[in-house]
């Protein structure tokens, strides 16, 4: 994606170039400037690795296309903090002005939410809508005392500090201590999110100390209340509203201003394609677990069963979609390292019988992997205790089932090996004289002794095994082989 920017920047170049040649051409750029679009999408729901690949396809064609604007409509609870990174990377490098929209009247932007609207060249909300609660959730949430975690205090005030007396100040300075995180990675993580979301409202002049609440206090705001704060620019009904609202508002574009012309103009929705949607189911991390699993189950029947194919065909796809889908997420693979050693261990187990001492080992193995296999606490990406019990059923009841099938197949096969396999096996005459001579059996020529009469050729019967010598006699149901002359 950089390197095509970096390609369409040029190409914008050498246009400029070329208008300042040509004016006439620099006029017709800009009647068709005129004629432009506005072009929007929408964030809804975690933000993931396909939002991620969505806003830098969205932004992508806003630039190949030239459009006047993009307008985000924002609706989601947060995300995972690198994919937030990416999208406001993608939106400040942007040669498009990127205007943040919280839409619908009930929707909001929260967590990772609000850092995205901060980011944008123009920041709006529809009545009725909210945004903050921006404290990263990796660090923990908010531990007991923070203001804003009891439900008494409103979000978004602060009466803290009106006394002027010794003891007011006394109770604001112990109020600050308590904010104060007390250990060293939640001070790192929360101090990086402070330094983040504090320098994107620098950039747009926006409320920086409201930011810092947000993230420090998980504090939050209004649609009406953040207009007032200077937290947003715009409070807008529907997109048409939006953009005759902010027509004529200049924006930083890579560091020379812009007037905006967006009113009454044309907007066009883009939504996900189908691989971004693809993406988007994969990256349920549910779902990438199953995947494994059945992959995993699916390789292991086809080398237990050699040529049955679906097996393999099957557990090969399912098992590289479900690795891909966990690339894409924030994986601890001592997690994924204890799930395959506890898968491991059950295979063991149904191969070679331990009175389940492998069995049980793997399945605790497997769901505490399972349960530490994405390295964040953000909700929407967690994997399901339902998921892992149900997967951990599943591993255990395939374990039974194989394992019985092992006990009974030692069970009904009797040994044959040794002495054992040589009783009663048929032999071929090959030599005779007398009462004894030698014989064929099992691919080798052996040492016989038997009755008299037996004819080279004949089929018999080993009844016994002394040493090296076959004890062999005749077989009743053979057929006597002709005899010469």
């Amino acid at each position: 994606m950089p390197h095509f920017r970096r390609l369409r920047r040029l190409a914008a170049t050498i246009a400029v170039s070329m208008m300042a040649v040509f004016p006439v051409a620099a006029q017709e750029s800009d009647e068709a400037d005129a004629r432009s679009i506005v072009l929007m999408s929408a964030i809804e729901g975690p933000i993931g690795p396909a939002t991620v690949k969505h806003i830098n396809r969205v932004i992508g064609l806003a630039e190949d296309r030239a459009a006047a604007a993009v307008v985000l409509r924002l609706n989601t609870p947060g995300g995972l903090a690198d994919a937030m990174r990416e999208i406001i990377s993608e939106i400040l490098a942007s040669d498009v002005p990127v205007i943040g929209y919280v839409a619908p009247s009930g929707a909001h932007a929260a967590s990772a939410g609000t850092y995205i609207l901060y980011a944008t060249h123009v920041a709006a909300m529809a009545p009725g809508t909210n945004l903050g609660a921006a404290t990263p959730v990796q660090i923990g949430g908010m531990p007991d005392g923070f203001p804003g975690s009891s439900p008494e205090e409103e979000p978004g005030t602060d009466d803290r500090q009106t006394g002027d007396d010794a003891a007011g100040k006394e109770t604001s300075e112990q109020e600050k201590d308590d904010l104060r995180p007390k250990d060293a990675m939640t001070a790192k993580a929360t101090n990086d999110a402070v330094a983040l979301i504090r320098s994107l409202a620098e950039m747009h002049d926006r409320n920086a100390d409201w930011a810092e609440r947000a993230v420090r206090e998980a504090a939050s705001l209004s649609a009406n209340a953040a207009l007032k704060m200077n937290v947003i620019d715009l409070v807008a009904g529907d997109v048409q509203e939006l953009l005759a609202a902010a027509d004529g508002r200049s924006v930083e574009i890579a560091g020379a201003s812009r007037v905006l012309n967006i009113a009454g103009l044309p907007v066009e929705t883009i939504e996900m394609d189908r691989i971004t949607r693809i993406l988007s189911v994969l990256s349920n991390p549910n779902v990438a677990l199953i995947l494994m699993m059945i992959g995993i189950y699916g390789l292991i029947f086809e080398f237990w069963n050699p040529g049955a194919v679906v097996p393999g065909v099957v557990g090969a796809i399912s098992l590289t979609l479900g690795l891909y889908a966990l690339n894409q997420l924030p994986l601890d693979y001592a997690g994924l390292a204890l799930i395959g050693l506890g898968i491991a261990f059950m295979v063991v187990e149904a191969l070679t019988p331990t009175f389940g001492i492998l069995g049980f080992g793997g399945l605790g193995a497997f769901v505490l992997g399972a349960s530490m296999l994405i390295d964040t606490d953000e909700p929407a990406y967690q994997i399901s205790w339902w998921m892992i019990g149900t997967m951990a059923a599943v591993s255990g009841a395939v374990l039974i089932l194989l394992l019985g099938f092992t006990l009974r197949f030692y069970r009904a096969v009797p040994v044959v090996s040794g002495r054992t396999r040589m009783l009663n096996s048929p032999a071929s005459v090959q030599e005779w004289s007398g009462t004894e001579g030698f014989v064929w059996a099992d691919g080798e020529r052996w040492h016989a002794e038997g009755t008299a009469g037996l004819v080279p050729g004949q089929t018999v019967r080993v009844r016994e095994v002394a040493g090296l010598t076959l004890i062999v006699e005749a077989d009743p149901d053979a057929k006597a082989p002709e005899r010469k002359g």
